[in-house]
């Protein structure tokens, strides 16, 4: 509600001063002298009467083209059919867990 209150309030400042220049231009213009008067406008010469003009001239005739069988096109190719079922996701089992034997045999080749 503040911020209609100030954008009236800000409307109305700018209304005064543009208000105070229309006051002041309008006691310029009544105290210039008086303007000379505006120059005749010259008139339009009139134009012909249309049975004046002369005929239009004829459409030139244009050869025949010969008439050439169009080629038939082939059919279009067969546009494959969108699956509507969503596939499974494949379940991957994890890996197997190394033997007792295998991880001393890891541990012993890497002491190196």
């Amino acid at each position: 509600m503040a911020a209609c209150n100030c954008f009236v309030l800000a409307f109305l400042i700018a209304l005064s001063f543009s208000s105070i220049n229309v006051r002041q231009a309008a006691r310029h213009l009544q105290q210039l002298p008086p303007t000379p008067p505006l120059p005749s406008i010259p008139t339009i010469p009139a134009l012909p009467k249309p049975g004046a003009l002369p005929p239009l001239p004829s459409i030139p005739t244009f050869p025949t083209l010969p008439n050439v069988p169009m080629p038939t096109l082939a059919p279009p190719p067969a546009i494959p059919s969108i699956p509507t079922t969503i596939p499974s996701i494949p379940f991957l089992s994890p890996p197997p867990a190394p033997s007792p034997l295998s991880r001393r045999l890891f541990e012993v080749a890497n002491m190196k």
